[in-house]
């Protein structure tokens, strides 16, 4: 009979130390998307600032040659990260996919112009910056019209100040949340070896004696949750490169190795602080409370 408590005894902390460990493990890769976004929030706004594109058509009487070399010529200013040359051919091409074989058909000479699409660097995307660029671009011999789709522009700068408010507010409560369920889960897990704890302290073992075990348990507890959250992580990347490889290449390993850090810590610290107070509350706890 007393085997066969003991196997259940047994069998009910095994289950209860795996579902601390699968819940703190969920809390922590919560920490880390979170901890993910705010240290890529940078690189994250300069990915889409330096997605928006200008556009300029070059004049009649332009070579491809000429606008070849122009094009090289402006993706060695400091304001324009790069430059692409796009060719009548190119331009045909484009028009093709987007509006079907026969459009051109009308056509007795091509209608599509030489043109060069710019990405500026993330500085040089705002209004204000835009507002002296594009006039100067179009001043230019070579260049008949420059075009910015500045309503894009506005709203990307208005809601990525908006995101980063929001961002922030989402990240505190998601860390007081985290907090607040990796410390019940700890309690739970605790409070169901209050006997253990108990009998230890009658039979004269010291707090620091008693905790040390528990300290143990929390450190394993909390290193196990951290790769398997960071085994989570790492899903993510995977599915962000092969979704979005472009996005994916702007969150470098730095920040990774930062976000990776930032769980395994989390994962210690709160393990080992809530198991530390949980264990000296017990301590103080009197005979009777502890059946309740």
């Amino acid at each position: 009979m007393g085997k066969k408590e003991s196997k259940a005894t047994r069998r009910r902390l095994v289950n209860a130390y795996l579902s601390s460990v699968i819940s703190i493990s969920l809390v922590l890769l919560l920490i880390g998307v979170a901890s993910l976004l705010l240290v890529n929030a940078g690189s994250v706004s300069r990915y889409f600032k330096e997605s928006v594109q200008v556009s300029l058509i070059l004049a009649d009487n332009v070579s491809e040659e000429v606008g070849a070399d122009y094009a090289e010529e402006l993706a060695s200013r400091s304001q324009i990260r790069s430059a692409r040359f796009v060719s009548r051919e190119q331009g045909e091409e484009e028009l093709k996919q987007m509006l079907g074989e026969g459009f051109l058909s009308v056509f007795e000479s091509s209608p599509v112009p030489l043109s060069i699409e710019l990405s500026l660097e993330a500085s040089y995307v705002c209004p204000d910056s835009l507002a002296v660029l594009l006039p100067s671009l179009e001043s230019e011999e070579l260049v008949a019209e420059a075009d910015c789709q500045s309503g894009l522009v506005d709203a990307l700068n208005a809601n990525l100040a908006k995101i980063s408010a929001v961002l922030g507010v989402f990240i505190a409560l998601m860390l007081f949340i985290s907090f607040v369920l990796i410390n019940n889960t700890v309690r739970i897990n605790v409070f169901a070896r209050r006997f253990t704890i108990r009998t230890m302290s009658l039979v004269g073992a010291s707090r620091s004696f008693i905790r040390r075990p528990f300290m143990l348990s929390a450190l394993l507890q909390g290193l196990v949750s951290a790769l398997i959250a960071l085994g989570g992580l790492a899903l993510i990347f995977f599915f962000l490169g092969n979704s979005f490889p472009e996005l994916s290449t702007a969150i470098g390993a730095r920040s990774r190795l930062i976000v990776a850090l930032i769980v395994l810590v989390s994962g210690l610290i709160i393990c080992t602080v809530s198991t530390f107070f949980v264990v000296n509350k017990l301590l103080k706890v009197s005979k009777d409370k502890l059946y309740y």
